[in-house]
């Protein structure tokens, strides 16, 4: 998601060859996309074609292996799959960024509040990346993004809410999820309370 934190441990040589790739640009940044099915690691995997552009941070030593710290920034298409040499490449467009509107602030607020709320109920199940303190970037846009890109939700989820095309379908969208999250997890505590 754009304006949210990326942390990679790089063990695969083609990613080492990124990693390498990525020290010598002055503006070290790569794309990131989901893949639909297929193995995570060797290559040969089916990926979506809708990601975000990961701006490098850091790059240094983890353990045993190399680590890249990032931040989503652009999201964008694939146009189409190039060969994979030897990390996958391809030739994409930029989508629009979306344009925060002052006449959202107070849904913005409201969604805040849902979703803060939400990460507390959800956290009494067990860990969860995020917590309810997590802190949010200061530009209204990002802290949008963020909100999103905080919900204990799936993959596919989370693609959803990225092909967002306006500041407002993403505020009404992250909504909506975060509503159906609620009533899953009361859910699940009326049907534990409903057990013999």
């Amino acid at each position: 998601m754009p304006a949210m934190p990326l942390s990679l441990r790089i063990f695969e040589e083609r990613y080492l060859k990124l990693t390498g790739d990525l020290i010598l640009e002055e503006n070290p940044e790569f794309g990131v996309v989901l893949i639909a099915r297929g193995p995570e690691v060797g290559g040969g995997e089916k990926r979506l074609e809708i990601g975000t552009i990961a701006s490098v941070t850091d790059i240094g030593t983890l353990e045993q292996f190399y680590g890249i710290e990032s931040v989503g920034t652009q999201r964008f298409l694939v146009n189409a799959w190039l060969p994979d040499d030897p990390y996958p490449l391809a030739d994409i467009d930029f989508l629009p960024d979306l344009i925060w509107s002052d006449s959202l602030t107070s849904a913005r607020v409201h969604l805040e509040s849902k979703v803060r709320n939400l990460l507390a109920f959800a956290s009494e199940f067990g860990d969860l990346q995020y917590g309810p303190d997590t802190e949010l970037n200061d530009d209204p846009m990002d802290a949008c993004w963020q909100l999103a890109g905080v919900l204990p939700v799936g993959p596919l989820d989370q693609v959803d809410l990225l092909k967002s095309q306006s500041a407002e379908e993403l505020i009404s969208k992250t909504y909506e999820v975060v509503a159906t999250l609620e009533e899953t997890l009361k859910s699940m505590i009326g049907d534990l309370g409903t057990e013999p």
